[in-house]
């Protein structure tokens, strides 16, 4: 039995636990306003179940914990992340609300050329608590991850959330990808966002932030700024777009100083600019699974993005293991010159084995 008196339907230990909504996407069929699209496709969008999906295809064990309606779009929605080898037994289908869903048109979900159409207020995962989910199954990973997506959606999956946080002994490393969405806290009766984010994030081991969502919330201007107001986790990356990412870890000695470690972006051939954000998680989060440097650490996580970044919807094919390492042990400059297209990560060629002394200018795959 579970501590709140339920039966736990998967206590077998995975590397990694994700829990948050996933919904049901509806993708336009051509460019334009959504008043204008004819039709749409349909697809699964979720921060959580993103990186569950990313990394179940690059090889781990992965557990999706969530809560959908007992709806077509809720079957759906299980089914086609358990078709990515996710663990779905402990989603909880909610026979009273529905699936959420929402449209998006074609732009880029980054800036303001695009329009987005959520239909997720009353949802079955705003359901989710202490109380209705399977907390022995939520700490089964030896990752658990969470985003600040889903703290925003109700006063309970705030409690949950804050419940999963709590810094108690042997629970799995925590980690929290902020994800500042301004737009479900405008409403929310039940906490002020930003205030929120930087208590949750407080008491994770490992955070996930952009430098720009840390400006807009918190008002912190640079890396180091965001280091001195979240000196609890163990391991804090921050996100810094175009330019790439820092890492903040362990301690350097009495002074108890940081290490940091800056990785600069790949350049790539960006075909839409959606999904980065969850599979540069994914990526880091693989790498850390086998214990590799920070450095290579963020590179796969770079590498990740740039399979996200090189396809249109949110969820692409991730490089062979082999494929990624290759690329992730390159020297700087070989690094520095690596660019990547649309489909690079089925690319039999090693670009790897193109660099050092003599190399071209640039390498690129395909």
């Amino acid at each position: 039995m579970t501590a709140n008196g339920r039966t736990s339907t998967a206590p077998d230990v995975a590397d990694v636990v994700a829990l948050g909504e996933s919904m049901v996407t509806f993708l336009p069929s051509r460019p334009g306003r959504l008043a204008d699209v004819p039709s749409f496709d349909r697809a699964i969008g979720g921060a959580e179940s993103n990186v569950a999906c990313v990394l179940a295809a690059a090889g781990h064990s992965v557990r999706w914990v969530g809560r959908a309606g007992a709806d077509g779009f809720g079957d759906h929605l299980v089914e086609a992340i358990g078709g990515y080898g996710v663990d779905v037994r402990a989603v909880r289908r909610d026979p009273a609300r529905p699936t959420g869903i929402y449209f998006r048109t074609a732009g880029d979900r980054s800036t303001d050329a695009h329009e987005v159409a959520y239909y997720r207020a009353g949802s079955a995962a705003s359901a989710m608590s202490v109380d209705t989910m399977d907390l022995d199954a939520i700490r089964s990973g030896r990752i658990l991850h969470l985003s600040g997506i889903t703290p925003a959606l109700s006063a309970d999956c705030l409690g949950l959330t804050r419940e999963l946080t709590a810094r108690r002994p042997g629970r799995p490393l925590v980690s929290f990808d902020v994800n500042h969405r301004p737009g479900l806290w405008r409403d929310a009766a039940h906490g002020h966002g930003p205030e929120v984010l930087l208590e949750l994030a407080r008491g994770a081991d490992l955070v996930f932030v952009g430098d720009d969502e840390a400006r807009d919330a918190w008002g912190l201007d640079g890396p180091e700024a965001v280091r001195a107001a979240l000196p609890e986790p163990e391991l804090l990356v921050v996100k810094q777009g175009a330019t790439g990412a820092t890492a903040f870890h362990g301690a350097s000695g009495p002074s108890g100083a940081d290490q940091v470690t800056s990785v600069p972006a790949l350049r790539v051939d960006v075909v839409a600019a959606v999904g980065a954000g969850d599979a540069f998680a994914a990526g880091f989060l693989s790498a850390t699974l086998r214990d590799l440097p920070v450095r290579d650490r963020l590179r796969h996580g770079h590498l990740m993005a740039a399979a996200a970044l090189t396809v249109p919807g949110d969820l692409a094919t991730p490089p062979a293991r082999d494929h990624a390492d290759r690329l992730a042990a390159l020297d700087d400059t070989a690094w520095g010159r690596l660019r990547l297209g649309p489909g690079w990560t089925q690319d039999g060629e090693r670009p790897g084995d193109r660099t050092g002394e003599g190399a071209d200018e640039e390498v690129r795959t395909p």
